[in-house]
């Protein structure tokens, strides 16, 4: 605040450059959400195709999980030292650059192509992810779960828009003579990009850069993400401990069981483009209530959200296990279900981390959380082709129902040790 500018004048300047933050990071998740899903529908069945083998259609997914996990680590180190607008725009042009690899690996029928663009494409994930940490960076106390949950929200344009646009571009790509299932991700590719160029241009002032500058807190020192500050946090808060178990789970649940649902569907007869509607059914239940489930978690304390995320996984996870092969209600509803119950752990329990842990140590233990949560749902999707491929489907949802119960666990450790924010 300079010296003739009065404290009221300060505020509202403030409060316009958090709304414009908002919109900048939702306009962003819009484009980018497209590149992330649109593949979806499509990634496990292109890596059966190359491979040949089922118990390998999970690969792809395993390593854009675990490519986001990396990056996690990355980002920390990059938003730390240069600000969010820096570290969202590089991430998400590796993801692009990810993408364009994919499309490639189905011309050139190369699963190692293929694995290395997964890999790549992860960061546009862990961008996604960091993206609802930068719109609390300048939010009150009292609205930071609505500002986190609206920019999750707005990543609803996009992936509802990606799968269902799967089938088409796979037309577009036959008709040009390449593979099939090489189209989504060519046009993935294109969103992802546009989302770097708007966060690079537009995101300024940086709002992570900004929040120190406020709080007079000078940017951390080491060149990468410190671990000791996150030991430090978590030793310190039992509930952000909590809070990381309950994401991660949560987070290895709905990866899991998304990226087996299209070979599901595929065994017993169903179209790429009813697999699509499928998937943009589930990502509607991630991404379209969030701002509700944000004022909740504001209203009703983080969290009662956050078991009320692992009681509707375990619901998803019946309804999925119940589900015949192909098309059936019971795919629908459980696939919107696994959405919708990922929603809900995912706003309140990043919003217990954004309330919790010290502007100092913030980058750190976010992507250290983003870290972990990538690591878990990467071996949860790793083993969920073994599983998938020795003892089917509904087996798949019985083992991830352990996870789930792990989520309401992790709700139940806040409660107990008392720290019920706001």
């Amino acid at each position: 605040m300079s010296s003739s500018e009065t404290l009221a004048e300060a505020t509202a300047r403030l409060a316009h450059v958090q709304r414009r933050t908002v919109w900048v990071l939702g306009i962003a998740q819009a484009l980018g959400g497209v590149g992330i899903t649109i593949g979806i529908a499509a990634a496990s069945l292109l890596a059966k195709d190359i491979s040949g083998s089922e118990e390998q259609a999970g690969l792809a997914q395993t390593f854009q999980v675990l490519g986001a996990a990396v990056t996690s680590y990355l980002l920390a180190r990059w938003m730390s030292q240069r600000g969010r607008r820096f570290g969202l725009a590089l991430a998400l042009a590796i993801g692009g650059a990810g993408s364009l690899l994919l499309a490639v690996a189905g011309v050139l029928d190369s699963m190692p192509v293929l694995l290395l663009g997964a890999s790549l494409l992860g960061a546009t994930t862990s961008a996604s992810l960091a993206a609802r940490y930068a719109a609390t960076d300048l939010a009150p106390d009292a609205s930071r779960g609505r500002a986190l949950s609206i920019v999750v929200w707005a990543t609803t344009v996009g992936t509802v828009a990606g799968p269902n646009l799967a089938g088409p571009a796979g037309t577009v790509a036959i008709k040009f003579g390449f593979p099939e299932l090489a189209g989504p991700f060519a046009l993935g590719s294109l969103g992802i990009l546009g989302s770097a160029v708007v966060l690079w241009v537009w995101l300024r002032p940086d709002p992570l850069l900004l929040s120190r500058e406020i709080a007079q807190t000078p940017p951390p020192t080491g060149s990468g993400l410190t671990w000791s500050r996150v030991w430090a946090v978590l030793r310190e808060s039992p509930a952000v401990t909590a809070a990381i178990i309950g994401l991660s789970c949560a987070h290895a649940v709905m990866v899991a069981v998304m990226v087996m649902t299209p070979l599901h569907m595929a065994h017993g007869g169903a179209e790429l483009r009813i697999i699509g509607v499928v998937i943009s059914v589930h990502v509607l239940g991630m991404f379209a209530f969030s701002p509700l489930v944000g004022w909740a978690a504001d209203a009703w304390g983080r969290w009662p959200v956050l078991a009320c995320g692992g009681v509707i996984l375990l619901a998803a996870l019946v309804a999925s296990g119940a589900s015949p092969e192909g098309t059936s209600w019971e795919i629908f509803a459980g696939l919107f279900l696994l959405g919708l119950g990922w929603s809900l752990a995912t706003v309140s329990g990043s919003t217990l981390i954004a309330d919790l842990v010290p502007l100092d140590a913030r980058t750190d233990v976010q992507g250290a959380s983003d870290l972990f949560m990538g690591l878990v749902a990467a071996a949860a999707g790793g083993l969920s082709g073994v599983v998938m491929a020795q003892a089917g489907y509904p087996a798949l949802c019985g083992y991830a129902a352990v996870m789930a119960l792990c989520v309401v666990a992790s709700a139940l450790v806040v409660r107990r040790v008392g720290l019920t924010v706001p």
